[in-house]
Parts: structure tokens; sequence; C-alpha cells
């Protein structure tokens, strides 16, 4: 496989402004393009910003918008991922991260898990996707797309890896939160971020690869730190941190597949186990089974 230069677009999205954010995401798409990058990849609700609220429905669209449909083409010859609200045709909300490619939308991922606590109030304004799927690519390799708070749960990168993934992509609008206690981690945020991407990119020896936003959204700040991390999980590359711009990394997709005959942990993984597990545990929280405690 031909090397493959991966374009980060660390950005500072304006709130509730679409149009300005499609024009910067097309500048961003040729800039990527005059860089030589096969991939582009934008942060979660790049294309809106984060702390919409109420704003959700009024910058919402569907997925045959002709605005998604000019990005998919002005993205042509290479593969783009973007992130915006989807409006379905039943009027539910979602954010929606989607893999543009050929002049086409690819694939398109719905955040499953929307966070409540903290500083979050997703479940308020959005619906729950409840579908985790990986899709062939022009990439020649597998790629599993994620919504930020969807990486805080281990079954999701794992049933991506498990159902064809080798680059999982996570989108973000991480806040800055919890200083840390020591100068060389910085924000807490990020060194938790850090520690996940290295696991999940270890346990599924795959690439995995982070963009997250900077900027401000009303009280929110958002610390950037995009990252590309090896199937060894090892950082490949790594973002400054506050700082808008474009930044590339170039990967070798071969080496997945030279990590995972050497540490053959999808290939010994037990999917047949886990899903009986599983519908033990669904059933013993639902009150169904009889041996729900043993």
């Amino acid at each position: 496989m031909q090397p493959l230069r991966i374009a980060l677009a660390q950005i500072a999205p304006r709130l509730g402004d679409l149009e300005a954010n499609l024009t910067r995401h097309h500048e961003l798409i040729a800039e990527a393009r005059g860089q030589g990058a096969g991939l582009v990849i934008f942060p979660e609700l790049g294309l809106t910003g984060y702390q919409l609220q109420d704003l959700a429905a009024d910058v919402a669209v569907r997925l045959d918008d002709p605005r998604l449909a000019g990005l998919a083409e002005a993205a042509r010859g290479m593969s783009a991922v973007v992130s915006f609200v989807e409006e379905s045709a039943d009027h539910r909300l979602f954010i929606a991260a989607a893999l543009l490619e050929d002049g086409l939308i690819r694939h398109v991922h719905r955040k499953v898990f929307l966070p409540t606590y903290g500083l979050f109030d997703e479940r308020r304004f959005f619906a729950a996707g409840d579908v985790v799927r990986a899709t062939p690519s022009r990439l020649g390799v597998g790629v599993g797309l994620a919504v930020c708070e969807d990486f805080w749960h281990v079954s999701t990168p794992h049933l991506l890896a498990m159902d064809g993934a080798h680059l999982l992509i996570n989108v973000s609008s991480s806040p800055g939160r919890d200083l840390a206690s020591t100068h060389d981690v910085g924000l807490g945020t990020a060194a938790s971020w850090r520690t996940l991407m290295r696991t999940y990119a270890q346990l599924t020896t795959s690439f995995v690869v982070f963009c997250n936003r900077v900027g401000v959204d009303e009280s929110l700040s958002f610390w950037g730190g995009s990252e590309v991390i090896g199937p060894t999980g090892a950082t490949v590359f790594g973002a400054p941190m506050f700082e808008e711009g474009l930044f590339t990394a170039d990967i070798e997709l071969g080496d997945v597949r030279r990590e995972r005959i050497t540490l053959p942990l999808l290939r010994d993984e037990r999917p047949e186990l886990v899903a009986r597990e599983w519908d033990r545990i669904v059933a013993g929280r639902a009150g169904l089974a009889e041996d729900a405690g043993q």
C-alpha cells in the first residue's frame, strides 16, 4: 500500500453559522488536497459548532441536502470525514459524522452515546444512534467512525475493529476540564484521551485518529490536541493544544497487517462467547433470566 497522508482540520467552528463553516470546510478541503492528503478529517459538529442547544433544529440538514453533496463533490478523489446535525425523515436530530468519497456520502455514523453528566446535556436536544458499523473505503481499508463520547465506551472500538475497521476515527468536541497535576501532561482531559487512544490502538491493532476542535462556544473552551496513533500504540503525530490549523501526518496502512500477524488479538477474539454472555447480562437486567445472578 502507498503511504496515506491524513489532514486533521483542528478548527474553531462558528456557533450556529452553517454557511460560514461550510465555506471554511471547502477552503480546508482544497488546502488538504494541495498538501497531498488522501484523507481530511473535521471535528465533531464542525459544520455547526457544539453548544447549539435550541439552535440545533435551525442548523440541521438532511442527508440529501445539496450542501453536503457539494462537500462530497469538493472532496472527490479524496476521503473526507465531516460532522453535522442530521435531521432524519421523522424529524429526529442526531449528531452525525459522514465519510465522503467519490462525490457521495459513503457512510454515516450517528453518535450512539450521548453524555448527560458534568458539562453535558446532549440527550435533551438529540436522539441517540443505534448502529455501530465499519465500512469499506476507497483507501483500501475498513474505516470505523465514532463521535467523541462513543470512545468512552470500550464496546465502540471493539465492535468497529471486529466489523473490519483498520482505521478508527473519532471526531470530537472535547472541552478542557480538570487541570492535571503535572506540567508534562497538561489538561486532565487530554491525558485521559491519550490513554484511551493508545489502549484502543494496541488492543485492536488498528490506527486510531482523534480530531478535536479548538476555540470557544459560550463558556466552553476546546483544547485540540488531535492525534494519530499507530497499531502498536505508538504516537505517529500530535497536534498542538489550543491552536487552530490544518495538520498532516503520514501513515503506512500496511503496518496494520504486520501488527495483526505478529499480535493476532482480533483473530483470537471469541465473538460467539461475548454475544452469549451479553444475551445473559441483558436478560438479567430485564429480570428475564432465572440464573441472572449466577
